[in-house]
Parts: structure tokens; C-alpha cells; sequence
């Protein structure tokens, strides 16, 4: 890729500045698909900007393919460095959640490879092969743009696509609709909120598994939690929902919840589910993650930033 500083002119920069915004939001779908981190995300948006900037843009031919291809590989290098700080994670990691109000697809054609539970599968696979895949499902990319874009064969990409798919699908369960999550999330919602065990155990599939993202906070379940019964019992613990007020958000295309105590928000908390019932639950209780989700619902109502230059129960988390 060809970055090279280039005088400008006022116009010039503004001519640039509005091509970046156009494809902006396209950007940021793609880098946070693979990366599952809003923040980092957003650096990486930043970053092709700077590059855009010095580019002498008079001899890109595509500025959207440009920016793409930028996008894409930049968010690679950043997915192979996460893959190495997220070995020392404590407990489960789970992607950042992220608003999907002001823009339901984060960019894409269709909310493909957006939903949280889809994301964490995501993150079994290479950063390549992540990227191809997101690339030609989320953004319909032709494979040769691909293979340009990731700088491989045709053939290499097709191969690349066609084994992360078939991994996805091993992965996979038949998902429910929207109207159907969103039930399904407040009756679980209100089920835990109540101490409602039994009502709990009736919504979970067999196999459900509760993960809880709170990298080493105290009290925070540090292994995934397995089982009905023990999800049900998790789910409801009182200190959780004490003082707790949920609120109902837009979250990865689908229905998730936020907890706010005391005038801040302590938690989120989504789910994935199949017509057997709900089969796994997400809480996120890192702070950053959550200050993260809450920075995003604002991220499409303004002006893009450019700059210059065991047996026993162990507590979700005891907020």
C-alpha cells in the first residue's frame, strides 16, 4: 500500500474529509467485527484516516477499496497483537458490546457477524481468516477483492471463506427472530430479578453456559458456568439485582439489557437463544467495556472525530 505525505490544499482536505466520512461507518463495521472491541475499532478508524491524509489520493482509483483494504489489514495486525494480551485475560473475554440504534448494521449490508454470541465464535478463528470471512458475509465483498484486499490467491480465499464458514457452522444454533429474543431476554430479566429459580430453569436449554466478563473483578464467576440449574440459580442472586434498574437497549443488532445502580451502570447483560430455549448467557462487568457500549451510542449522532497528526454457586458478579 502506497502512503506518501502530499501537499493539500484546503479544498483538497475537504474533498478528502468527505470521502472518509462517507465510508466511515463501513469502516468501523468491518475493523470492529474483527477485532470485537469497539475502542480498538475506533484506533483503527483513526489511523486510516491518518494514512488517508498523506495519501496522494490523485492516483487511488477507489477510494472505498482503499479504505477497505486499509481497514482490513490494519485491523488484522491489531487482531494477531489482541490475540496475545488476551491469553493473560482473567476469566472469559467477551467482545464489547456495541449500540446499534443510530446504525442497526454498524455498517454492513445486512447485520451479519455482529451479534455477541457470533463475535466470540469469531474469535476461534485465525485474524485472516476472520477478516475474508466478515469481508464476503457482513460486506459482500467479491473474493477477488478479498484476495487484493488480504494479499492472497483467489483460490486461497475461496478456501479461506469456505473453512471458517464450515467452523461457524459446527459452532452454530438455530437462532430465534428479534420479537422472539427480545421475550425471551425480559422474561429472564424479570424471572432474575424476582429470585424466580424455577421460571428460570423452565427458559434455559439443558447446556446452557453463563459467561462473565469482569477481567479479575472480585466476585465476578472467573469460568464458564454450566448447566440450567446452576445458571438459574447464578442468574438470580440477590445482591446482583438489588437496587438494580434494567434498562431494555439496542445492542449487536439484537435486545440486550443494561443495569444501572445508583445513577451508573454496573452491568450488561445479553443473550443467545435457539427454540430449545436460551442457550447461553453473556454479562459484561468490566467497566471499560461498559463505558465502551455507552461511548458508542452516541458514535453515529455526531461528527465523526478526525484529527491530525464447582458444586457451589459463585456470584455474576457482586456489584
Amino acid at each position: 500500500m502506497r502512503v506518501e505525505p502530499s501537499p493539500t490544499t484546503p479544498d483538497d482536505l475537504e474533498d478528502a474529509v468527505a470521502v472518509f466520512v462517507h465510508h466511515r461507518s463501513r469502516l468501523f463495521g468491518i475493523a470492529y467485527r474483527v477485532l470485537g472491541s469497539t475502542v480498538e475499532a475506533e484506533d483503527v478508524v483513526q489511523e486510516v484516516w491518518l494514512r488517508w491524509q498523506k495519501t496522494d489520493r490523485s492516483v487511488v482509483l477507489s477510494p472505498a477499496a482503499f479504505l477497505s483494504s486499509a481497514t482490513t489489514r490494519l485491523a488484522i495486525n491489531v487482531a494477531q497483537s489482541a490475540r496475545l494480551r488476551r491469553e493473560t485475560y482473567v476469566g472469559p473475554w467477551l467482545p464489547e458490546p456495541v449500540d446499534t440504534s443510530a446504525d442497526p448494521a454498524v455498517g454492513a449490508e445486512r447485520a451479519e457477524a455482529v451479534e455477541m454470541a457470533l463475535l466470540l465464535v469469531l474469535e476461534r478463528l485465525t485474524p485472516v481468516e476472520r477478516a475474508a470471512y466478515v469481508l464476503r458475509e457482513a460486506f459482500d465483498y467479491a473474493y477477488a477483492e478479498i484476495a487484493d484486499m488480504l494479499d492472497v490467491s483467489l483460490t486461497n480465499v475461496r478456501k479461506i471463506v469456505s473453512r471458517a464458514r464450515r467452523h461457524l457452522l459446527d459452532e452454530g444454533r438455530e437462532s430465534v427472530d428479534a420479537a422472539e429474543h427480545r421475550r425471551l431476554l425480559g422474561t429472564f430479566v424479570s424471572a432474575a430479578r424476582t429470585g424466580d429459580v424455577a421460571s428460570l430453569e423452565a427458559l434455559l436449554a439443558p447446556d446452557v453456559v453463563s459467561l462473565s466478563d469482569g477481567n479479575g473483578m472480585r466476585g465476578c464467576a472467573r469460568i464458564p458456568v454450566l448447566g440450567h440449574a446452576r445458571v438459574a440459580r447464578l442468574s438470580a442472586y440477590r445482591r446482583l439485582w438489588q437496587g438494580a434498574v434494567p434498562e431494555l437497549v439496542d445492542a449487536n443488532g439484537s435486545s440486550g439489557v443494561l443495569l444501572h445502580r445508583d445513577g451508573r451502570t454496573v452491568a450488561f447483560v445479553t443473550a443467545a437463544a435457539s427454540p430449545h430455549g436460551i442457550h447461553q448467557v453473556l454479562w459484561v462487568f468490566a467497566p471499560s467495556k461498559i463505558a465502551a457500549f455507552l461511548d458508542s451510542r452516541s458514535r453515529f449522532a455526531a461528527t465523526p472525530g478526525l484529527t491530525r497528526g464447582g458444586g457451589s454457586t459463585t456470584a455474576v458478579c457482586r456489584g
